[in-house]
């Protein structure tokens, strides 16, 4: 398999189950399931832990990763999928929330640290290197004393839900073109934003 045959892996971080699905922890798999969307792919469950779908999204085939497990322990599953479909780390796009950015800011990079992520630091330690892309979803830190673990675990505000789904939108855009034209352009036309 050549590269250009190599598909990305996408990567959605959150915690299974309808408990969960409005937190700010999920925004992974929020922004995931509008990709689906946009692919006209359904997820169905693969040995790998993860719920897969696969389509092509500008013309790159992509798989869509969404694991089922608990985010602190995603890595596994992101790993089990990465071998299925011999996708190495470069070609793996994690989506995940971070609390260092304001709300709905979108950044892209590759590697560097986890910043106290746990999804993160479970990929990077299953994967064996920090040297995979990220869409980073901004969701500000926790007002006053609140513990950021909590924080992350409650639904957004209402007032952030009024533009949530602008701002998933604009991370799905995101995920696509650093599929389509690269982390460089990519960064170019979000980080102009």
């Amino acid at each position: 398999m050549t590269t250009e045959d190599t598909p990305f892996l996408l990567v959605g971080l959150g915690n299974p189950g309808p408990r969960y699905a409005g937190n700010r922890h999920n925004v992974g798999f929020m922004v995931l399931d509008l990709l689906a969307g946009r692919l006209g792919a359904r997820y169905k469950g693969h040995r790998s832990g993860c719920d897969i779908a696969e389509g092509r999204l500008g013309g790159v085939r992509v798989v869509l990763a969404k694991p089922r497990s608990y985010m602190n322990v995603s890595g596994g599953p992101v790993v089990g999928a990465a071998r299925f479909y011999k996708i190495p780390p470069a070609r793996t796009v994690v989506v995940h929330d971070e609390l260092d950015l304001p709300y709905g800011a979108i950044r892209l990079k590759s590697g560097g640290g986890e910043g106290g992520h746990n999804g993160l630091r479970s990929i990077t330690s299953s994967v064996g290197t920090r040297d995979y892309l990220r869409v980073r979803f901004g969701v500000g830190r926790p007002p006053g004393r609140m513990d950021p673990a909590a924080y992350v675990l409650k639904d957004f505000s209402g007032t952030e839900r009024k533009e949530l789904d602008f701002f998933v939108d604009r991370a799905a855009d995101a995920a696509e073109a650093v599929v389509t034209t690269g982390l460089e352009a990519a960064q170019n036309t979000f980080h102009a934003l």
